[in-house]
């Protein structure tokens, strides 16, 4: 299997187990919804979670891979919020805890680059 399948498969096996994981443990999810949002913190996680699996599956998939791979790399600009929303409530928590929180900060960069990459070796096999 070539490199970039290789990739967008790992990228889209990363992307259902969040998914997945926002259906089997949500409450860890609805506590960093941003408070901004309208509604209910869990229809924002079912929400995410849905997205998530979807683009997983467009990902996996060679023929939607280079605009699920588009759209994965927007999602998760937009997840900073809530990243930025756990690293502000959890100022307050011991150390490890803080620094988790503070580290998915710049997680989000090359998430966003690995999108793009897969992304990129889609469009160069079409």
């Amino acid at each position: 299997m070539p490199a970039p399948s290789r990739s967008a498969l790992l990228l889209s096996g990363l992307l259902a187990a969040a998914g997945a994981a926002h259906f089997a443990a949500p409450r860890g999810f609805d506590a960093i919804v941003p408070k901004a949002l309208p509604g209910e913190p869990r229809h924002w996680t079912r929400l995410s979670g849905v997205a998530e699996v979807a683009l997983a599956a467009g990902v996996a998939h060679p023929r939607t891979r280079r605009s699920a791979a588009g759209l994965t790399g927007a999602f998760f600009v937009a997840a900073l919020p809530a990243n930025l929303q756990m690293a502000a409530d959890w100022r307050d928590r011991p150390a490890p805890q803080r620094a988790m929180a503070y580290a998915r900060l710049p997680l989000q960069v090359p998430l966003i680059l690995w999108a793009e990459s897969v992304r990129r070796g889609a469009a160069r096999r079409s």
